[in-house]
């Protein structure tokens, strides 16, 4: 029997564990994520950084608000984000969100630390309508300001967040040079990916001659697409800073594809033949491959002149990837013009890696090359299977010292040119390269995290329109559907329980 001292004493008792429950959590906050590829679980590379803070990062987050759900979705993420990093860092991080489209007060302050708005579309009352939306955070750590003016749905917050806070933190930058004087793009035609570097890295270019050397404090050299021969003398200075520890990324152009003349030739500057010493044979070959990009034909319908997009077998997308730090997360990157690579040392003390590789459907064409750009491509233009385009290698390269070396088949795929021949790369093709002079350059591991994004899987534009209505509708109807049943199957249960209660005879 129930009595009043046992109710309290029960009333009592829950409060206590619900207490005790509540202190415990606060100590020892545990969160399960069930993400793919775990978004909101730290990586030893930020909890790395997180504790080598010695003072509070302050993280000012201007984010509008009623935006549509999927931009709404971004602020909860970023949020859930900081909650992971404030809780590991002991509280180090300290955030605030702030509405910048709540009066122009705010609106100013949001301008003022770096942040403009994007006009993103509204739907209201069955119109669209465009709208001013602040998506953005400035971080400040012992009195020094650095901002993320714009963190889009499905970016690699964590990346951005860990970057920039090591950024503010870093008392050296590590150093890396462009070569140059030899053809190669300049840094303002190297936008993108010198904008990503220049986050981490004291990006520099060197310019090497008879009485200039690499210096000693730079980390990487990076050589992109030189286009004029480059002399044995300087060629040797390339040995000299690998026996030093130095780390290489060499992109090489071994053909050159020109559209205007439909030709495509060889290219030789010399650097081949140093990389084939090294045991990184880049062939002499256009790889074609039947995963392909486009280029614009302009062909005659009737009385009218249209560009129609046909498909170009010397732009291969390549799709296959290691399993490897640099390759991480890309999931395509367009390759125009890109020869094979062969690795031919039998040296057992390097390690070497095929870092991404062609379709199954793939070939090669030696040069001189004449590009029919309609020809009809058939299968047995494509005979062989997983050619090479990008390795890695690693060990003592030169003299007995630990190194490392990156080659690509390629290196127009990473250069967004000058002029009117600018262009905007898709971020993979930004993001391998990147990848790969983090891998030579940074031991910290925040490689792994400029990829690693918060994945959507919306329903594909090439499925059926009577598809995409069947999905929808059997994902608002399954669970309800499900409930109902559900209710039905325990009514008979109970029903049933119940009339064999009723029928038993008790002695």
């Amino acid at each position: 029997m129930l009595t009043k001292q046992k109710v309290f004493t029960t009333i009592a008792l829950i409060f206590g564990i619900l207490l005790l429950i509540n202190i415990v959590a606060d100590r020892f906050f545990v969160r399960l994520d069930f993400t793919e590829g775990h978004q909101y679980t730290l990586s030893k590379a930020t909890d790395d950084i997180l504790k080598s803070l010695d003072a509070p990062v302050t993280v000012t987050a201007y984010f509008s608000e009623n935006l549509p759900p999927d931009v709404a979705q971004v602020k909860n993420d970023f949020k859930d984000m900081l909650i992971e990093y404030s809780n590991e860092s002991d509280g180090k991080v300290v955030y605030d969100f702030i509405n910048p489209n709540k009066d122009q007060a705010a609106e100013m302050k949001a301008q003022q630390a770096g942040i403009q708005p994007v006009m993103i579309n509204v739907r209201e009352r069955d119109q669209m309508k465009q709208q001013r939306a602040y998506l953005g955070a400035v971080l400040e750590y012992r009195g020094r300001t650095e901002r993320i003016p714009l963190i889009q749905p499905g970016s690699a917050m964590e990346y951005a967040l860990s970057s920039t806070i090591k950024k503010l933190s870093l008392k050296n930058k590590t150093k890396i040079a462009f070569l140059q004087g030899n053809g190669e793009p300049s840094l303002p035609e190297l936008q993108q990916l010198n904008e990503q570097l220049s986050i981490l890295y004291d990006v520099n270019t060197v310019q090497l001659t008879d009485t200039t050397t690499i210096p000693a404090d730079y980390k990487t050299l990076v050589i992109v697409s030189p286009q004029d021969t480059i002399a044995p003398d300087l060629l040797k200075q390339l040995d000299d800073f690998l026996s030093r520890g130095g780390r290489i990324l060499v992109a090489l152009d071994r053909v050159k594809g020109n559209l205007q003349n439909a030709t495509g030739s060889s290219l030789n500057i010399g650097l081949s033949d140093w990389l084939k010493n090294k045991g990184v044979d880049v062939e002499d070959g256009f790889v074609i491959d039947a995963n392909c990009g486009s280029v614009m034909v302009r062909q005659q319908q009737g009385m009218f002149v249209m560009n129609t997009p046909v498909r170009f077998p010397y732009l291969p997308m390549i799709t296959k990837f290691a399993d490897h730090p640099i390759t991480k997360g890309i999931v395509q990157v367009l390759m125009p013009f890109v020869s094979p690579i062969k690795y031919t040392s039998k040296d057992s003390l390097l390690h070497f890696v095929t870092l991404a590789s062609t379709s199954d459907k793939a070939g090669i064409q030696r040069p001189p090359v004449y590009f029919e750009v309609t020809k009809q491509w058939t299968k047995n233009d494509f005979p062989v299977s997983s050619l090479s385009v990008a390795v890695a290698v690693d060990g003592k390269i030169e003299n007995g010292i630990y190194s490392k070396m990156v080659v690509f088949g390629n290196g127009d795929f990473a250069t967004n040119g000058s002029g009117q021949n600018a262009q905007r790369l898709e971020p993979d093709n930004v993001n391998l390269m990147a990848n790969a002079i983090d891998w030579l350059s940074d031991d910290t591991g925040l490689i792994s995290l400029r990829t690693k994004g918060i994945n959507s899987r919306p329903i594909k534009a090439n499925i059926e329109e009577s598809t995409k209505v069947l999905v929808k509708y059997l994902n608002f109807l399954l669970p309800i559907l499900l409930i109902i049943a559900y209710g039905i199957f325990r009514y008979q249960r109970r029903r049933r329980l119940k009339n064999k209660w009723m029928n038993e005879i008790y002695g």
